[in-house]
């Protein structure tokens, strides 16, 4: 009987095996870690990056692959955990796992070797709910990101980009109203704004005709 159920295991495995035949190894996860500063962004106080959602993008040069078609798994040892799944805009949000920071723990990806990938991180806001919001907690996320940028990147903190703008996106055409200036969105449905020390000492509030479905930070 003790033979017979090892013999009952062997389709599974090599069920198990075949499935992760196609994938290869692609970086260690330290490495993208580390490269990106996620890790050093983690290490921030909370009330220093509450107005900043960070996240790895992971872009293959070839415009064909679609974000599910992009499977990164970390491998340690016999340990294996799927990253999470790209969103349609090849994002990930990666939140650094302290037991995966070492030289063995690698990641596999699905893609072949001949298809590269651009990795790199976007940033966006939270929107708070509802249709209006103060303009300073929107808004300060450009300085905020600024200074984590600086901690981020330390001695080359002069060669890092900087936030510049907030664009909030945008299903349909929409207005933004601040006080008396009001804003349209563009052929995108974006609008585009830079923060204005005034208002952000001001602090009045930024009324919406729609509710944006993000506000990322951009260096432009």
């Amino acid at each position: 009987m003790q033979k017979m159920k090892k013999l009952a295991l062997l389709p599974a495995l090599l069920l198990s095996l075949a499935a992760h035949a196609d994938e290869r190894e692609w970086l260690p996860y330290k490495k993208l870690v580390e490269d990106l500063r996620i890790d050093k962004f983690y290490a921030l106080p909370a009330a220093e990056r509450d107005k900043i959602s960070l996240y790895v993008t992971v872009k293959p040069n070839n415009k064909s692959i679609k974000p599910g078609d992009v499977i990164l798994t970390a491998v340690r040892g016999g340990e294996r955990q799927q990253l999470p799944a790209l969103s349609a805009d090849f994002r990930m949000a990666l939140v650094p796992n302290p037991k995966w920071m070492s030289d063995d723990t690698k990641i596999m990806t699905s893609l072949p070797k001949e298809e590269k990938s651009a990795v790199g991180w976007d940033a966006t806001t939270p929107v708070p709910e509802g249709m209006q919001w103060n303009y300073a907690q929107v808004m300060g996320s450009i300085g905020q990101m600024n200074q984590a940028i600086k901690k981020m990147a330390g001695a080359l903190s002069l060669f890092a980009p900087s936030a510049k703008t907030v664009t909030f996106k945008f299903s349909h055409p929409a207005q933004l109203k601040i006080g008396n200036a009001v804003y349209n969105t563009d052929a995108r449905n974006q609008i585009k704004l830079k923060a204005d020390s005034a208002l952000l000492k001001e602090n009045p509030l930024i009324v919406a005709s729609e509710r944006p479905y993000e506000a990322e930070l951009d260096s432009e």
